[in-house]
């Protein structure tokens, strides 16, 4: 993507000072022509009673509203001229070499603007990237101890970048530098071993150092590859590197490094974070890193004296050189190299910058635009696509002035390719005053016996006098009789504190909105202090004129709120507020206050329209009801029809007016079905159903069996219930007795304090022969 910043300049106007003696300084859009000088009277006609000169500054269209003439407003417009427009170079790579001097990228070379305050100046830029074209390419690599590990791929990717650099280009010159870190403590030891070799183990390490200039740029290519391939790893304590202190060094160095007014190109090879501005602190190095080249037989010797660049510092110098940084990191640190590689808007640059990455893949360039912050700028940025090496991109620059500078001198910036030598230099002349005044008369009679200028219109004094024709001395302007004349009704208030007392007449006071003024005699007037409606001037409705609403037609009152159009009051029945109220400033002012709503047409605390004409409906269509005595002398005030069904009683849809259907009981409980309404001629019409709904009387069987079957069936319920219960009861006392049953079977031969009750005794002599007895 190309990121491109354009500069806008803001919309605005002459300061007082500047457009006090101009007849107009409108919108700047219109046509410029010169116009003859305005004529006194009409200068002095225009003016209003205590209005300012200034008063004569507006727009066009306010300008013709307050009666000024045509033939008397001048509306300088601004204008551009393309001084320098030589077109770019259309070659192709292999033809005859071409000095960098010699080819064009950026079309037009030189513009001269002139700006109008709040009109904007635009004109294309064209770029078109020219093939073949020089390139300086200066590869920057960290020789720490952590780079060990990718040593072998950083010196292939040297190499590489060569022979890539190579088929874009053939006049190409590459060169080669080496960091580490600052050679004091605590970044690196400073043991006298560890000076001469700061690996540990059997590493072979070389010396560790801040920056050196192995290789300025040259177009030998082996010389480069050779270089590369025999560095040296070195070493140090803390994981963060000092590849700033390098950079600066191959930024300002530019003799040294052998910079060309070229594409030039710095890759810096890390694989870890950086030092910035404060971390010198701990090796005791406050000193702030001054930008300067302090290179010694191409090695850095201040890095102990001087503390690391801050990345703005270091953008400023890379962008003052021209030179564009590609960070080849692990993947590790991308996120932070990302971050500190945005060159930030708010660095105070003298140019606008055009910046460019190569894409070493795709062979095409990304364009970025940077827009530097000055005082009389503003700026907005817009994205483009991808810019290849052929095709020619298209830019449209518009500048627009927001005021006129102090010094009222021509303004120069320039819009360069970063890393080209090529840019476009513009020349912004502003227009401050208008062309009469170039049409001057000094020393006019007009301006009181030539005590002053007569320019567009009007008197420029001298110095010690004053007033509009310049009548008065600046010594006069205080004094009492003066002032006397400028206080109303002899009042304390000079000009109503609202203006100064100008050779005895009130020049009224201007407000920051130029369209409130102070006007009057005694500046009493003012066309902004009247009554609001809505939050709105006079309602929107009306002009303020000396603190009082002039409304237009068809309203009135003192904020001209109120509106004398009587539609807005129009009913549906095309009533003005249904014959219930008047219409006041559009809104019903209903006169029985228990109507409302917009038209009157609303009674929430009234009975409802039907309860309302019940009785005498009923009286009427069928001679019942509390009013049939009462009826023809009451119920009266209506024309009744009838009809044999409800569809035919009348629907909303049918008529021009509204119809209100009603259901009420009659006196025997029976639905009556009528409507109500009242025609344009406010007449009442009710149409009612000729036969009343009335209800039927009960079925008496259906209502006895269903009373029986519902008693049989809630005994059956309870039946039932009454059986599951003692079906649940009587299983709950079985287990029970089981549970016991089983408790009192137990062996009492294993009881060892059982004792039978039985005995047992033998006749000693049972079962001899011839015992006697």
């Amino acid at each position: 993507m190309i990121l491109v910043c354009f500069a806008f300049f803001k919309l605005g106007f002459l300061d007082s000072s500047t457009r006090t003696h101009l007849c107009l300084l409108a919108s700047a859009f219109g046509s410029s022509k010169t116009q003859p000088i305005p004529d006194k009277n009409s200068y002095f006609d225009f003016l209003r009673q205590g209005e300012t000169v200034s008063s004569r500054c507006d727009e066009v269209q306010g300008l013709i509203k307050r009666g000024c003439n045509m033939t008397f407003i001048e509306n300088p417009l601004g204008q551009q001229d393309i001084v320098q427009n030589k077109s770019v170079t259309n070659r192709s790579k292999g033809l005859v070499a071409l000095k960098p001097e010699e080819i064009t990228q950026v079309q037009p070379q030189k513009v001269n603007l002139t700006l109008r305050s709040g009109e904007p100046q635009s004109f294309e830029l064209k770029f078109k990237r020219a093939e073949d074209y020089p390139i300086d390419l200066y590869y920057l690599m960290d020789l720490s101890y952590s780079m060990k590990d990718d040593l072998e791929n950083v010196k292939n990717l040297g190499t590489s970048l060569m022979e890539e650099m190579q088929k874009i280009t053939s006049d190409f010159r590459i060169g080669f530098g080496s960091f580490v870190e600052k050679t004091v403590m605590p970044y690196i030891s400073t043991t006298p071993a560890k000076l001469l070799n700061p690996c540990t183990g059997d590493q072979n390490c070389t010396s560790p150092f801040s920056y050196k200039n192995v290789l300025p740029l040259t177009s030998d290519g082996n010389m480069f590859n050779n270089l590369v391939g025999v560095q040296q790893i070195s070493g140090n304590l803390d994981s963060p590197e000092g590849g700033f202190d390098a950079i600066m060094q191959v930024a300002v160095c530019g003799e040294q490094i052998g910079w060309r007014n070229v594409t030039r190109l710095l890759v810096f090879s890390t694989d870890a974070g950086f030092h910035f501005a404060g971390d010198g602190k701990l090796g005791g190095i406050v000193l702030p890193n001054d930008g300067k080249c302090h290179l010694e037989n191409n090695v850095y010797t201040m890095s102990h004296y001087y503390d690391y660049p801050s990345i703005a510092h270091l953008v400023q110098k890379l962008s003052d050189n021209n030179i564009q940084t590609i960070f080849a990191v692990t993947g590790d640190f991308q996120p932070v190299y990302q971050v500190s590689s945005h060159q930030p808007l708010s660095v105070p640059f003298e140019e606008i910058n055009l910046r460019f990455k190569l894409n070493e893949t795709t062979n095409n360039h990304k364009l970025m635009l940077y827009i530097l912050r000055r005082n009389m700028f503003s700026f907005i940025c817009t994205s483009f696509s991808t810019v290849f090496l052929q095709p020619q991109v298209h830019f449209n620059i518009s500048i627009t002035s927001k005021g006129c500078p102090n010094n009222g001198k021509p303004e120069i910036i320039k819009v360069r390719p970063l890393g080209f030598t090529e840019e476009v230099e513009i020349t912004l002349n502003f227009i401050c005053e208008c062309d009469c005044h170039h049409q001057r008369i000094e020393n006019s009679p007009d301006c009181h016996f030539g005590n002053g200028t007569y320019e567009c219109g009007a008197c420029r004094c001298k110095d010690g006098r004053v007033g509009r024709k310049c009548e008065c001395s600046s010594n006069d302007v205080a004094t009492e009789d003066m002032d006397r004349t400028c206080r109303k009704d002899n009042g304390t208030d000079i000009c109503s504190n609202n203006g100064e007392c100008v050779c005895g007449t009130c020049e009224c006071k201007t407000r920051e909105n130029p369209e409130e003024r102070y006007s009057g005699q005694f500046c009493e007037c003012d066309n902004f202090n009247c009554d609001r409606s809505g939050n709105k001037l006079c309602g929107g409705h009306g002009k303020c004129v000396c603190r009082k609403c002039v409304c237009d037609p068809m309203w009135n009152g003192t904020a001209c709120d109120c509106s004398l159009d009587q539609s807005t009051c129009l009913a549906k029945n095309k009533q003005i507020c249904n014959g219930r109220g008047r219409c006041e400033c559009g809104t019903c002012k209903c006169d029985d206050p228990k109507f409302q709503g917009s038209t009157c047409e609303m009674c929430p605390t009234c009975p409802g329209v039907c309860a309302e004409h019940k009785d005498c409906v009923e009286c009427r269509a069928f001679g019942t009801g509390e009013k049939k005595e009462t009826c023809q002398k009451e119920c009266s005030y209506f024309t009744l029809f009838k009809v044999k069904s409800r569809e035919k009683l009348p629907q909303p849809n049918d008529g021009a007016y509204p119809i209100g259907h009603c259901k009420e009981r009659d006196a025997n409980d029976c639905w009556m079905y009528y409507t109500y309404s009242v025609t344009n001629n406010t007449e009442n019409v009710v149409y009612v159903l000729e036969e009343p709904d009335c209800p039927t009387g009960p079925d008496i069987i259906p209502i006895v069996a269903g009373v029986v079957a519902g008693i049989v069936l809630i005994g059956l319920a309870l039946l039932l219930i009454w059986k599951l219960l003692m079906i649940i009861h009587d299983r709950r006392e079985f287990a029970k007795f089981e549970k016991e049953k089983m408790n009192a079977k137990w062996d009492t031969v294993e009881n060892p304090i059982y004792k039978s009750p039985i005995n047992q005794f033998q006749n000693p002599n049972y079962g001899r022969k011839g015992a006697v007895l």
